[in-house]
């Protein structure tokens, strides 16, 4: 997974007063959970941009004025209600030999053929959550919606779980082609459609013929 650098300054005081003062100053008071204990420290607004402003997963490296780096990844965020500045940061320390929780968006990729004859692609989970270590976690997702025709849909049990666990049940969609008054039927679907018609017509001959057979014998 990518990482992003956030250059920051470990804060030696957390009230009510210096956190104003930060803000004010064009800095985000910022608090690191998961080691022995938490780190506050502030970083400039621009520094999360890449961070936030993004649909992509990344892990963070923060690097601390007094010489420290630490690997992290992104807890939580409080935007401003009415500016939608970002008020407040939390991250969550990352450790090699520890797995981790994390959103991880879905990518689709190609074309697919049930689209391509009037059906719907929706989307049903943008992202998916997984368990895992550092080392293995992906910067997405990726779905081959391709092969799919109308009325497919790709689950969670039918994606490779490679080096990570995913955190849904196997049967959540993750995404599917709907029907639309608009689609079409292309020549497969017609073959096996009409495989299906054949196989039933000839059960229905077959009933027919049982009984006269019996009324002939008798």
């Amino acid at each position: 997974m990518k990482s992003i650098t956030i250059n920051g300054s470990q804060r030696e005081s957390v009230g009510k007063k210096a956190t104003k003062a930060l803000r004010n100053a064009g800095q985000v008071p910022c608090v690191l959970y998961g080691g022995d204990k938490p780190v506050h420290f502030s970083a400039p607004e621009l520094a999360f941009s890449k961070l936030v402003y993004t649909p992509n997963a990344h892990t963070v490296v923060i690097a601390l004025d007094n010489g420290v780096t630490l690997n992290a990844v992104l807890q939580d965020i409080q935007f401003h209600p009415v500016t939608d500045r970002i008020l407040h940061v939390d991250f969550y320390q990352l450790f090699e030999d520890k797995e981790i929780a994390l959103n991880i968006p879905v990518q689709l990729v190609g074309n697919s053929r049930g689209v391509k004859n009037g059906g719907v692609l929706r989307k049903n989970n943008r992202k998916l959550r997984i368990k895992a270590l550092p080392a293995n976690l992906p910067d997405f997702i990726e779905i081959d919606i391709a092969p799919l025709k109308i009325g497919d849909k790709v689950a969670v049990g039918d994606l490779p779980t490679e080096n990570y666990t995913f955190l849904h049940s196997d049967n959540t969609v993750v995404c599917q082609i709907k029907t639309a008054r608009t689609a079409i039927v292309d020549d497969e679907d017609e073959e096996e459609i009409e495989g299906e018609e054949g196989a039933e017509a000839s059960a229905e001959g077959a009933a027919a013929e049982a009984p006269a057979a019996e009324a002939s014998q008798e």
